[in-house]
């Protein structure tokens, strides 16, 4: 299995919000694909394989991030988080401000004072968006100097991802949730590519602020398969190397009958996978029912460690959400 899409869809920088880029890149590999692919007016691409397709499989192409919330006295940036990102994990990372004229400034996200041989009780605060900032890494000493550099309130900043393939089979770097799962719908794309089938994929881009997967799906729509990652964590059976199954999550339950379906094709076709309750969890399925639309819901992805900090999944997770897909394909329309 290549990964060569992941590791470029990963590289593109794109909180909820700021994924024109990921979305271009989407929508031009479908095209490479000799898929048909749309955009929605809300910034989604969407490619179907027939003229009324009943089955969505949905993937979100939006990350965590943060936007500047002020510009500081000394030159530093406060920020506003996008999404639930996690400031501890993200205390020490390099990250980029994009402004509106087009620049992109670097800089590294830290608590005040961050100094230990001057700051005795480093360790011991809580980190919060008001004791934290960015540092650039330019010759700033006050608001001023920031401003000249056309640095504004509202400007994106997105967060280095340390992206790596390891040969155990590992691949480590933030925003596996949900690149990996954007992975397998381009995987999809190719296999049904010039193929009938009503399927239509669907690469939401709010998923993160909650709003993703709300609206957009053609009317004939009967079903929506989620691929999102898999909860790896205390209470949960979920693993890197498997597909894990949602049965329900903090919005509620997922389709019965299609998690019924989903487990007993794993299981008849081997396929690893896990069955999980997420207590602190929603993906876009939960946004498309909580908008009103009259199709069931399931949930399915690779495990993902360590979600929303610096993340881990494996080929064989990746390798299983793929099988579990087509399985399900297969036996809704062969």
């Amino acid at each position: 299995m290549d990964l060569h899409s992941l590791k470029e869809l990963v590289a593109i920088d794109s909180p909820s919000g700021f994924t024109h880029k990921a979305a271009e890149y989407i929508f031009n590999k479908l095209t490479e694909y000799g898929c048909s692919p749309t955009m929605t007016n809300k910034g989604a691409v969407k490619c179907a394989f027939s003229s009324n397709p009943t089955l969505g499989i949905a993937g979100h192409i939006d990350t965590l991030g943060a936007v500047v919330k002020e510009i500081n006295s000394d030159g530093t940036l406060r920020i506003s988080k996008v999404g639930g990102l996690s400031l501890n994990a993200c205390e020490g990372a390099y990250c980029k401000i994009y402004t509106l004229d087009d620049h992109i400034y670097t800089g590294t996200f830290l608590l005040d004072n961050p100094a230990i041989h001057v700051n005795k009780a480093l360790t011991k605060p809580e980190r919060t968006t008001e004791n934290m900032h960015v540092r650039l890494d330019e010759l700033v000493d006050c608001t001023q100097d920031v401003e000249r550099l056309g640095i504004a309130v509202g400007d994106f900043i997105c967060f280095e991802v340390k992206y790596e393939e390891l040969p155990s089979g590992f691949i480590r770097s933030r925003f596996m949730d949900n690149k990996a799962g954007c992975f397998v719908l381009l995987e999809l794309a190719k296999e049904l590519a010039g193929k009938d089938v009503p399927v239509e994929l669907f690469f939401s881009n709010y998923e993160e602020v909650g709003h993703g997967a709300a609206t957009g799906f053609a009317d004939s729509l009967e079903e929506l398969l989620v691929i999102d990652m898999g909860v790896v964590g205390d209470g949960c059976t979920g693993k890197e190397t498997h597909c894990s199954i949602c049965a329900k999550d903090s919005s509620g339950p997922y389709d019965y009958l299609m998690r019924k379906t989903l487990t007993l094709l794993a299981q008849k076709n081997s396929i690893p996978h896990k069955v999980d309750v997420y207590p602190y969890y929603g993906s876009d399925g939960s946004a498309a029912l909580r908008a009103g639309c009259n199709f069931r819901v399931g949930l399915i992805g690779p495990g993902v460690s360590a979600s929303h900090g610096t993340e881990r999944t494996h080929k064989q997770g990746i390798k299983a959400t793929i099988d579990l897909c087509m399985a399900y394909i297969g036996y809704r329309f062969v």
